[in-house]
This record gives C-alpha cells, structure tokens and sequence, in this order.
C-alpha cells in the first residue's frame, strides 16, 4: 500500500533540521536571487537569534582549521579558546557590516537652502582585504555639494556609514562606490566626493611586505565630476598625507 507523503510546512522544515544555519542563510539569499559575495551586506536575511548560532558554527569549523594547521588546542593554554575568539570577532565586530542592518539615520530637510561646499574628514576606517583578510585601515574624505531639495544628516552619521560599509571584507575600489552609493541614496546632493587612503596590511605582513605603501583612490559624482574647479578645490583642501 502507498503511503500518502506528508507535504506540510512542518514536514518541509523537518527535512531540513539537520543542515547548518549557513546552509539556510545561504538557501533564503539564493530563494530570493540576491547577491551574497563578501562585501555583500545580508542582514535581511539571517532571522532574530540566529547571529549566536551562526557564530557558535564559524567557531565550529575554526577548530577545524586550528586542527588541520596542526595546533594542539587541547593541551596550548594560548589557543584553546582561539577558535571562538576569532568567530566573535569576524560575526561581531570586523565583518559585522555584513551581518547587521544599516545604522539609523536621521536626515533633515535643508531649511537654510545650504549650497556651499561641505568636506567631513578624516574618518578613520577599518576593514580588511577580501583575499587574504589581512587588516586594511586608512581615513576618508568625503565632500559633499548640497541643494535646496539635499536631505542634511550629522557629520558622525558620515562615520556611522563608512563604519557600516567597510566592516566587511572588501576591495578598497568597490568599498569607496558601495559608500558613495549609500550617501548619495540618503542625501541626493549635487555632487559627491569621496576620497581614501589605506595601508593594506596583505603587504605588510605577507608578499613584498612592505607597510609604506598606500593606496588611494577616489570616486566623484555629479558636479565634482563636470566641475573641474570644484573638484580641485575638494582635493587642495585635503591633507597631502591624511594618514599622518
């Protein structure tokens, strides 16, 4: 005799219970056709108290890695809490850009109809390299050309963004347009401006190790870009050498 299979929602769920909570973050953001690389925020995606459990399976395969690199664990006092120290800082702190919902941020209307050119810098920055998650830190610029119709939001909301963003894995060239995006959505200006300088530490500390040089570059938008005395003007009002 056949038996009737059990199709619902609970039945569904079952079959799933086994498989690691990556694994169905994973499922929802493929599901939905979203994006997921490294600087990919997916915060839409993991539901309320799942960030410990996930956190509890990055620690999970980190033992793996400490094993596998042939770390004795169990009896070195210094690595036998490794595994979790690292989950917790990837989850909660370097890569929490990735993990978690934008900040909240209050925008004003521009009352005063503020036209003039606006610079907030330097804005300290921390992240790290997506090849080899080496530490890349450096300041940014950010200039801002407002309009009548240009949403005003405070200056440590700047730093609150560029904090968001680059707390994931990144490329320093996407990271600038993903933060540049993000302004420009929440204030719409005229013209934006946003200039970084870092020293990426997968020179430092690996390759040609080599911790003087930095990389800069830029990204212009609007009247920065059809203005080349504004955008002149932008760039001589930065320090040569922000990092010092």
């Amino acid at each position: 005799m056949l038996m009737k299979s059990d199709s619902s929602p609970l039945a569904a769920s079952n079959t799933d219970e086994g498989l690691p909570l990556s694994v169905k973050i994973r499922e929802r953001i493929v599901a939905a056709r979203r994006r997921f690389n490294a600087n990919d925020n997916i915060a839409d995606f993991i539901e309320p108290g799942e960030l410990e459990r996930l956190l509890d399976e990055v620690a999970d395969k980190m033992q793996g890695v400490l094993q596998s690199l042939v770390i004795d664990t169990e009896h070195d006092h210094n690595t036998q809490d490794t595994a979790r120290r690292v989950a917790k800082m990837y989850i909660q702190e370097v890569f929490k850009g990735r993990y978690v919902k934008a900040p909240t941020i209050t925008e004003f209307p521009n009352a005063e109809h503020l036209n003039e050119l606006m610079i907030v810098g330097p804005i300290k920055v921390r992240s790290a390299c997506s090849h080899h998650f080496c530490p890349v830190i450096g300041q940014v610029w950010i200039g801002v050309m407002p309009n009548e119709r240009t949403n005003v939001i405070g200056l440590s909301k700047y730093a609150r963004l560029a904090e968001w963003v680059m707390g994931r894995p990144q490329i320093q060239e996407e990271a600038v347009v993903q933060l540049a995006d993000l302004i420009q959505e929440k204030t719409q200006p005229d013209g934006l401006a946003i200039v970084m300088e870092a020293t990426h530490f997968c020179m430092g500390w690996r390759g040609v190790k080599d911790l003087d040089s930095k990389m800069i570059n830029s990204v212009m938008r609007g009247v920065f870009l059809k203005d080349p005395n504004l955008r002149r003007e932008f760039l001589s009002l930065i320090p040569k050498k922000t990092s010092e």
